[in-house]
């Protein structure tokens, strides 16, 4: 039997910087038995820790992301439906093709003008006041903003949006996700019905309802609500982190930082090294071992957990030399920080346009930007890394 390794013993300390204890799983082997800390303390997984096993953990079929294989369902399926994250080929095929007829390059690219200029409306709000939290003033509804335009969900709606969709991924307990998960798919069904009564819009959402395969198909009810979840939930979270992480990381190295002012042709890169050194998906969705199957050396019995530690595997130093130094000019290719193999994340392209538009623009407009304090409290859970202010000034 594997070793059983309890995380929540490593405290609050594992919350605020995990890296040294993955780095010290990764000296014992690339895969560990673990029991998860806070919120999911119950439950046991694998954990791949490994950048040569983490991508091909995450491109093997035998791993399965459909629990119900394993007799398994999880909040997110029950109250909002199955969706991208929780269902295999042919299923995640024929859905990913249908939200792909949508959600074009082509669509994300048209975007580019106006995710400018909602960064310019923050900014000429921000920059006036001298001080401000980053998170709040800006890498929070620059991407917000961007989603909801693009799939059509009205304005008012999206103050009470951010505190269901916050809770849903980093949670605080299991009485608050289940209440967020369960407003979630109430006002899902009704922003879907609205949209169906209201005929074509030009939103995303709008078409999808539209959207009919070469062979007729289209997506049901259900299917229609997991996508607009996924494409909410996943369309901003990750976004906010990934503004905030990557401004919190500059500031914290004020010699990159000083590198990407004289030369703002380093912002592509300082948001790929953040991807990278500190990406906003600490961990894979879990997956499930459909079959038993053997990851570097360790037996994986059909059922277990397995869960594919994005964050671990970036700083792998076998991948990426000295991988605890955040440096620009590293060669970041290969990062898993969107993923890898047929989940590779959809919104990949959106989010690296908005946060390379934030941040260059960020550091035109408030070149003093300094921390203002220290940063709030990092998010709970092992899914979203990244913390709930960031206190900065210019």
């Amino acid at each position: 039997m594997a070793e059983l390794i309890d995380l929540g013993e490593f405290g609050d300390g594992f919350r605020r910087d995990p890296h040294p204890v993955y780095a010290r799983l990764r000296e014992r082997g690339p895969v560990h038995r673990v029991r998860l800390p806070g919120v999911d303390s119950h439950f046991e997984t694998w954990l791949v820790v490994g950048h040569e096993e983490a991508r091909a953990a995450l491109a093997d079929p035998r791993l399965a992301k459909d629990g119900r294989k394993i007799g398994i369902t999880f909040l997110d399926e029950e109250l909002i439906g199955r969706h991208l994250l929780t269902v295999d080929p042919p299923q995640h095929t024929r859905l990913r093709g249908l939200v792909s007829r949508a959600f074009t390059m082509r669509r994300v690219e048209e975007l580019r003008p106006r995710i400018q200029r909602i960064t310019d409306d923050l900014l000429d709000e921000m920059i006036p006041r001298g001080r401000a939290d980053l998170v709040d003033s800006f890498a929070y509804p620059l991407p917000i903003t961007v989603i909801c335009e693009l799939l059509g969900v009205p304005e008012m709606d999206r103050a009470e949006f951010r505190k269901m969709s916050t809770e849903a991924v980093a949670p605080t307990s299991s009485e608050s996700e289940h209440a967020a998960f369960t407003r979630l798919a109430e006002y899902l069904v009704e922003l879907i019905e609205d949209k169906r009564c209201a005929g074509p819009t030009g939103d995303l959402l709008s078409d999808l309802i539209r959207t009919t395969a070469e062979d007729g198909d289209r997506l049901s009810v259900g299917e229609l609500r997991g996508m607009a979840f996924v494409l909410l939930i996943a369309g901003h979270e990750t976004t906010v982190n990934l503004i905030s992480g990557t401004v919190r990381t500059l500031l914290a190295h004020p010699a990159q930082l000083a590198a990407v002012r004289a030369d703002m042709s380093l912002v592509d890169a300082a948001v790929e090294e953040t991807l990278r050194y500190e990406g906003p998906v600490e961990n894979a969705t879990f997956r499930f071992a459909a079959e038993t199957l053997e990851i570097a050396g360790t037996r994986i019995v059909r059922g277990d957990a397995v869960m594919v530690g994005l964050a671990a595997a970036d700083r792998d130093g076998l991948r990426y030399p000295d991988p605890d130094r955040f440096d620009l000019h590293r060669d970041t290719r290969g990062h898993l920080a969107f993923g890898h193999g047929v989940h590779y994340c959809l919104g990949a392209p959106l989010a690296r346009l908005e946060a390379r538009t934030a941040i260059r623009t960020l550091l035109e407009r408030a070149p003093g930007l300094a921390p203002d304090g220290p940063p709030g409290d990092w998010l709970p859970g092992m899914l979203i890394r990244g913390v709930r202010t960031l206190p900065v000034r210019w």
